[in-house]
């Protein structure tokens, strides 16, 4: 699945082509996504000038005078640039957005778990957007924020700092390697975490993002950025996928276990 890295290099590798451009249609192929794509779309769009494109936590925000378009790529979607009108349609191609100068924004979710949809209200009024938790990039993600949202808590440090309540965009690979960069077991209670050590994880997990989001994402499957090319943070990393391997710190043997029905890598030796 895109995450918050993968999100962030497809908005900056569509924004300098996309951004102060005027629609001039739009073609929807496949309405079935995750949620209906709005049949009355190209009418809010066609003729409206991009004017900003926007990142909130794994949603992509295309502003406009009339209203913003929210896109969310699921687990296998993809944005991309292209420059040749006449580029042959793809059998999961579900969406274009053809510009002025005919260069067009291409929509393709093989899974079809994304979305694209449409508001006039404020985004921080909309559903999808209004009860999320800080960036992580921001000022507002510290240490005194996980602590206090931690206390009383039992769950697992991994699934609390993925939770989008707490922070966005942590997801399941970048949760891996921010724990293990700040020493920490992934299964160790939330609630049992000092303030010290999520003093560490805060400063872990901005790294982490931001060296992934310079390497354009990580690629597990099939995910390119939005000028098609790959995400290359998978060399980076150090417990992610490598169960059974040595740790490239101690030389431990890298174990993995379930969190939250999800893969979980960790050193023994390094994280506690």
């Amino acid at each position: 699945m895109p995450e918050l890295p993968e999100v962030e290099t497809t908005r900056r590798g569509i924004e300098p082509h996309i951004k102060g451009r005027t629609v001039k249609e739009v073609i929807v192929r496949q309405h079935r996504l995750r949620w209906p794509v709005p049949d009355d779309l190209s009418q809010h769009l066609a003729g409206a000038t991009i004017n900003n494109v926007r990142r909130r936590a794994k949603y992509l925000l295309l502003e406009t005078a009339e209203g913003t378009l929210i896109v969310h790529l699921g687990m296998s979607g993809c944005l991309r640039v292209l420059n040749d009108p006449d580029q042959p349609v793809g059998k999961h191609d579900h969406v274009d957005i053809v510009l002025s100068d005919n260069q067009r924004l291409r929509y393709t979710d093989p899974r079809r778990f994304g979305a694209i949809l449409w508001t006039e209200k404020p985004l921080w009024e909309h559903d999808l957007l209004k009860k999320l938790g800080p960036e992580p990039l921001s000022d507002d993600f510290t240490a005194q924020r996980l602590l206090m949202m931690s206390r009383g808590r039992t769950q697992a440090v991994k699934t609390f700092i993925m939770d989008n309540h707490v922070v966005v965009g942590v997801g399941n690979i970048y949760a891996n390697e921010a724990l293990f960069k700040a020493g920490i077991r992934p299964d160790r209670p939330c609630g049992k975490i000092s303030q010290t050590r999520y003093e560490r994880l805060v400063i872990a997990i901005r790294e982490t993002l931001v060296k992934a989001i310079e390497q354009g994402g990580t690629t597990l499957r099939d995910f390119v950025g939005g000028d098609g090319k790959p995400g290359y943070f998978k060399q980076e990393l150090a417990v992610y996928g490598r169960a059974g391997q040595n740790c490239v710190k101690c030389g431990n043997t890298i174990t993995e276990i379930r969190l939250g029905n999800r893969s979980t890598c960790f050193c023994k030796r390094c994280q506690r």
